[in-house]
């Protein structure tokens, strides 16, 4: 039986008796929801809610298809056969809405009840689909079909599902727990609402008031729920998916392009038309690899970075347990090192009887031996102290000439023994106070004096005082075997011996300057080193503030 009034369809679903607009709301719109729901799926195959995004999809085309064939078709054997399957496919939309509503905010899948009960309502309407309870007989007057009681259960359902959707959705906001879950979920929410509502409200409100073309409007809730889908993909990584935004923007230009030949039917229109489409592709192409070269690249230094950052983070564990250990091991070692002194010093007195000039000579070796073991410990402890932030400071004011006086003693008789110079130079009439460590200044001052007289073949050192803006500046200047350009950036580095030094002093540990140049500077001062070159001298400046809080 054939509707007269109505001409045959073109290739099934083209037709020019029916309105332009019902093309451009079904074929455009589940193009589409088809085509991104297609790349998520191959972005992320074995996620569950891509696999029901690309399931609402097809059953969107699908419906989509049977509505354009119910609109077109003239043959009342495919519009009794269309029409009693298209509100199956109708709920199955709602329903997979429901389903991926769920599995996308809760991260897993529904309880097997869920399923029971879903599968129940719905097998009963598949149950009822050939029987006369869906579509009752053809009305050739308007070429529909008759349908009927099941009808009911159908709006029943439609609107069951609805609300259960939109109820659920309105929990999960409220029940969101930080900011970033609350956003997603609203997002989602707006875009899934707005789309079942716009959907299965027009098809419930259409098959009462049998107005039709309100259909034709309500699948633009399509584009409403892909918009927001693909901001939360872009937004918030959805389907940890990247680079999504250029990609669709292009597939969106192509698809609206593409769709103006369901209406242009000007021939030198439908050719401009397709070269703009081919131009779209072409550029559309170029763009989309373009950013995805770039993505790549941002994701090769991410990686990096983030190797980098477990690598640093490895090192700094191994760093603090080599501290640890040095700690550890510098204190059991001190004790012993601090008996050994005493007891050689008192035998060297005599206080266990007279001793032969030879073991004497012994003795002082062992001694000296010694005291460089302790040196030694006390820079590891200072070191242990520094990087593990117990180094203790005690500020208070001092006179830095009486300091450097005492050093002076200190040092006199050991420059004598080496034929050195040993000079200090200070201005009586300056005052050259300041708030700092005494022991701390004094123990690095010392420092620098010590190895001025160690690394000073012929010549002397010498102490110099002055006051420069506020602050007090000493230098301890020699003209010993100087240091070369090449290696004044490193001295201050942990473990950093020149290579003449570690030459003339085989014992030192390269961790004087370093644990000196810490201090200097959690006192507020600042240490440097100038020389012309080998053999030329050095010059060691420490500069510290008069005041706490002056300092660089």
């Amino acid at each position: 039986m054939f509707c007269t009034d109505i001409p045959n369809p073109f290739l099934f679903i083209f037709s020019n008796s029916v309105p332009e607009l019902l093309y451009y709301s079904h074929i455009p719109t589940s193009i589409t929801m088809l085509a991104i729901a297609l790349f998520v799926y191959f972005k992320n195959k074995y996620s569950l809610d891509s696999k029901l995004l690309l399931f609402i999809a097809l059953a969107f085309s699908l419906w989509t298809f049977f509505d354009i064939i119910l609109w077109t078709n003239n043959d009342s054997r495919n519009i009794m056969f269309f029409w009693s399957l298209i509100n199956l496919v109708e709920l199955l939309v709602s329903v997979l809405t429901l389903y991926f509503a769920y599995v996308f905010l809760e991260k897993k899948d529904v309880s097997f009840k869920f399923k029971l009960i879903i599968g129940g309502l719905m097998s009963f309407f598949v149950f009822l689909i050939p029987t006369k309870l869906n579509i009752a007989s053809f009305l050739l007057f308007n070429c529909e079909a008759q349908q009927g009681i099941l009808l009911n259960y159908y709006r029943i359902l439609e609107a069951f599902f609805s609300f259960w959707i939109v109820i659920y959705l309105f929990r999960k906001i409220k029940n969101a727990i930080n900011t970033e879950e609350r956003k997603k979920t609203i997002f989602l929410s707006l875009g899934v609402i707005f789309f079942i509502l716009s959907f299965s409200g027009t098809n419930i409100y259409s098959s009462i008031t049998t107005q039709w073309e309100i259909l034709q409007y309500g699948l633009f809730g399509v584009v409403v729920f892909m918009s927001f889908l693909a901001y939360l993909i872009v937004k918030f990584q959805a389907f940890n998916i990247k680079m999504f935004g250029a990609q669709a923007l292009v597939v969106g230009l192509i698809i609206l392009i593409g769709s103006q030949f369901f209406f242009v039917r000007n021939f030198t229109n439908q050719i401009l038309t397709g070269i703009t489409l081919v131009l779209a592709v072409v550029f559309g192409w170029a763009l989309i690899r373009s950013i995805k070269i770039e993505v790549e690249r941002k994701n090769q230094l991410q990686e990096m970075s983030s190797r980098l950052a477990q690598a640093n983070d490895q090192l700094r564990k191994l760093d603090n347990a080599k501290s640890e250990f040095i700690s550890i091991a510098s204190h059991q070692l001190r004790t012993p090192l601090t008996a050994i002194k005493g007891f050689i010093s008192l035998i060297l007195e005599g206080s266990y009887g007279k001793i032969s000039a030879e073991i004497k000579d012994v003795l002082n070796k062992v001694y000296l031996s010694n005291e460089r073991l302790i040196e030694l410990v006390e820079d590891l402890l200072n070191l242990s102290r520094i990087e593990s932030g117990r180094m203790e400071y005690k500020f208070e004011k001092i006179n830095l000439g009486e300091v450097c006086q005492e050093i002076y003693d200190t040092f006199v008789l050991r420059a004598k023994e080496k034929n050195l110079d040993l000079d200090l130079v200070l201005d009586k009439n300056l005052a050259m106070e300041a708030v700092t460590d005494r022991n701390k200044i004094r123990e690095v001052i010392s420092n620098l004096v010590d190895n001025g007289l160690k690394y000073t073949p012929k010549g002397g050192v010498k102490i110099k005082l002055t006051e420069v803006e506020e602050k007090i500046q000493i230098a301890i200047i020699d003209t010993g075997i100087g240091v070369p350009e090449e290696e004044i950036p490193y001295l201050f580095s942990k473990f950093s011996r020149g290579k003449d030094i570690s030459r003339l002093n085989a014992g030192g540990t390269g961790l004087g300057l370093y644990v000196g140049k810490k201090m200097i500077e959690a006192l507020g001062g600042r240490i440097w080193v100038q020389s012309a070159g080998a053999n030329m001298g050095s010059t060691f400046f420490i500069e510290v503030p008069k005041e706490q809080g002056e300092g660089e």
